[in-house]
């Protein structure tokens, strides 16, 4: 039995698996989405960076988990791979799920094309939070008007330290099994960082037929691939 770990991107908390996990979870194992600190229920909670990457571990070794596979969609890959590599051998496999990784040294706004001139302006814009989107910037990505509604009703503003902190690596992810998720109708190519990554032999590139939020656009064909990285 594997223990998934599910760590939504920006805007997002743990609500957001709530169609992938009975899936996870019918097939034996056991389920744990996680809510990063300064999101949905905990929002109340200052957040950088590194507090996302300690709310990862201190789950997992609250709960003592074991054979961890853990998930990162989006913005959340950043912490995850850095708390990946500080479970040691709690893990079983990381899936980033369309997501950021982490790179020495560097941000989430800082790896972004658009990092310099539209997050960091909008954080400042709105007292160090960045504003979720609105419905219309959800078109394209093959979501259900319902399916935009629920995903623009539960976001809360993601606290901005969390996107501008540098990560800290202390070994390469190219020494981690990995699996990479790439959506498709978000663009049909890994970054440049993720692309150095999957040229390890422990690293495999999934495509998914699907946009950036495929926890709400195709719950059951994103838990089917989780299902493969499961020991």
């Amino acid at each position: 039995m594997a223990e998934f770990v599910l760590v939504a991107g920006a805007w997002l908390g743990g609500w957001a698996w709530d169609d992938v996990a009975p899936e996870l979870r019918a097939a034996g194992h056991g389920v744990h989405p996680v809510t990063l600190s300064g999101l949905a229920e905990k929002r109340d909670l200052p957040a950088g960076q590194q507090t996302h990457v300690r709310d990862i571990v201190a789950e997992i070794e609250r709960l003592d988990l074991r054979e961890v596979v853990l998930v990162g969609h989006s913005y959340s890959g950043i912490p995850v791979g850095q708390a990946a590599e500080r479970i040691g051998d709690r893990l079983a496999h990381i899936v980033f799920v369309d997501s950021n990784v982490p790179v020495e040294g560097e941000s989430f706004v800082s790896m972004s094309p658009w990092g310099q001139t539209l997050v960091l302006p909008a954080i400042a814009e709105s007292g160090g939070f960045w504003p979720p989107l609105a419905a219309a910037d959800y078109d394209g990505q093959g979501l259900t008007s319902e399916q935009i509604t629920r995903i623009v009703d539960g976001s809360t503003p993601h606290p901005g330290d969390s996107l501008t902190e540098p990560a800290e690596l202390t070994r390469s992810l190219v020494e981690l099994p990995a699996t990479y998720v790439k959506c498709l109708l978000d663009g049909d190519e890994p970054s440049p960082a993720v692309a150095k990554l999957l040229t390890s032999d422990r690293w495999r590139l999934v495509r998914l037929n699907t946009g950036h939020w495929p926890m709400f656009s195709q719950p059951r064909e994103l838990a089917q691939l989780l299902l493969t990285a499961a020991p």
